[in-house]
């Protein structure tokens, strides 16, 4: 048992009050050592789905060759940080280019439950 100082509130025993949670804020301008990561480089990628294949097969894949991959067009495609799930979204034609339109951003929590 441990030696407790007698201005320390005690929180399981009634006296004084817990301290206030806030939520954390992560703007730049509150936290000014956030800025020091704020350049660090991610890579953000985007997977539209997964084919098995074996080594002949790959050898085998020419210009023009169609590969078909475990989703249906319908299905959402993942955002991945760094090769890690973050969010999911759906294909959209943003002027002459592809975009993703985020549909879902993963909590850290669900985060946890798809590495298992």
């Amino acid at each position: 048992m441990g030696i407790k100082d007698e201005n320390e509130p005690d929180f399981a025993g009634g006296k004084g009050a817990p301290p206030e949670v806030k939520e954390a804020d992560f703007s730049t301008k509150s936290s000014p050592n956030l800025e020091i990561i704020m350049d660090f480089s991610l890579t953000l990628s985007v997977q539209l789905g997964k084919s098995s294949r074996n080594l002949k097969e790959v050898r085998g894949i020419r210009p023009g060759a169609v590969l078909e991959l475990d989703r249906f067009i319908s299905e959402p495609v993942d955002i991945l940080i760094n090769n890690r799930l973050i969010a999911q979204g759906e294909v959209v034609i943003v002027g002459e280019h592809f975009g993703i339109k985020i549909k879902h951003i993963i909590n850290p929590i669900e985060r946890v439950r798809k590495l298992g």
